[in-house]
């Protein structure tokens, strides 16, 4: 599937279970925001053609068949819900052989983002499920990766978004795209560079905290000339980034992340503030690479 430049869809992992609609509402809400094409994708595990079960059980051959016109009948539904929300968006379905994560992957070379859901399981439980397949994702993908909770939850008003700030250059995309995400809502940014002095501490906090004041203040200089219509707040808070910006994002609309950092985030790469934030927010998160395609 080929797009012109600057139309890369908004690509979102379709749970067959119908009455998981709350990413796909997501993405197509955020597509038809962005005048983009939505592309709805199911990846499905099909049996190797090896496989003959024994017992009177289905061949491979009408195993594979099944499956494949129940992903063919949830995609079609997809699609239809989704055109039914927003008559004008452009939506196609693609049924995909393979893991989802690997799926995804491959997708999101061509996208302009990428979207799934989550439901906040048990420890294990996750470790099989959403996760398996959002962590090996948002560490590859070249394109923002949104992980939409499927309980909803309550926001405030007026809406808000939050965004963590390190200081560093790679959290300079992450600020960009929380710029978009609340001009295109009308929303409020709160961007936080959350300080966790470390474990034998400073010989000055007061100097410590004004150089994060000093970094957060740099990381989003300009960005509200290009923005002006943006509330934007902006403040350090002391405390682990991943409690700060949970917490801070309880009733956010989304939270944006980048997927690699130091300063506020020292030391700390996907696995640790990214991971803790996915398992840990209860809004939509939204993973913004530190490179990302021209």
């Amino acid at each position: 599937m080929t797009h012109a430049p600057g139309r890369e869809p908004i690509v979102v992992g379709l749970d067959p279970d119908p009455g998981r609609r709350v990413a796909l509402a997501w993405a197509a809400d955020e597509a038809a925001r962005r005048h983009l094409p939505l592309l709805v994708v199911l990846a499905q595990n099909v049996p190797t053609p090896g496989y003959r079960p024994a017992g009177g059980l289905p061949s491979w051959e009408e195993w594979n068949t099944a499956l494949h016109a129940t992903g063919d009948r949830a995609l079609h539904e997809a699609v239809a819900f989704a055109e039914s929300r927003h008559p004008q968006l452009r939506v196609t379905g693609l049924l995909a052989e393979g893991h989802p994560a690997w799926v995804l992957r491959e997708q999101a070379q061509h996208a302009g983002m990428v979207v799934l859901g989550s439901w906040h399981l048990s420890a294990l439980h996750e470790l099989f499920a959403s996760t398996a397949v959002a962590l090996p994702l948002v560490a590859r993908a070249p394109c923002p990766v949104v992980v939409v909770p499927e309980a909803e939850h309550t926001t405030q008003q007026p809406p808000y978004f939050v965004v963590g700030v390190d200081g560093s250059p790679q959290s300079a995309a992450a600020v960009d795209v929380a710029f978009e995400e609340a001009a295109l809502r009308g929303a409020v940014l709160r961007a936080l560079y959350a300080w966790h002095p470390p474990r034998l501490g400073v010989l000055d906090e007061d100097a410590a905290v004004d150089e994060c004041r000093r970094l957060l203040s740099e990381t989003v200089a300009g960005r509200t000339a290009a923005h002006p219509e943006v509330e934007l707040r902006h403040e350090v808070v002391h405390g682990h980034p991943v409690q700060v910006l949970a917490d801070a994002a309880e009733h956010a609309l989304g939270l944006v992340v980048g997927t690699r950092g130091h300063g506020g985030f020292t030391g700390m790469l996907l696995g640790s503030v990214s991971h803790g934030v996915l398992h840990h927010a209860r809004c939509p998160v939204i993973t913004v690479p530190h490179t990302q395609r021209p």
